[in-house]
């Protein structure tokens, strides 16, 4: 393997992370403010409140976008073993 081809491969292996990544961390995103935002109006001051909504919003993201997700990792995993 070439270093110009090693380094698309990272490049490549970096940018489908992120992608993959992107649904999870924006509902975690999502649900932190919306508690945050109920918490401020609430006067609600627990620290630990978020915690359990987050990781519930995570989860039926990560279900939901599964198939998406399983479908990004083979198609790269056919590119990159494909050409062996």
């Amino acid at each position: 393997m070439h270093f110009d081809s090693a380094v698309q491969l990272i490049r490549e292996t970096l940018t489908l992370m992120l992608f993959l990544a992107a649904p999870i961390l924006t509902a975690a995103l999502v649900v932190g403010l919306a508690v945050s935002v109920l918490q401020a109006a609430t006067q609600i001051q627990e620290q630990t409140l978020s915690f359990v909504p987050k990781i519930l919003g995570m989860g039926v993201v990560a279900i939901l976008t599964m198939p998406w997700l399983y479908t990004k990792v083979m198609d790269f995993s056919v590119r990159c073993f494909g050409g062996w």
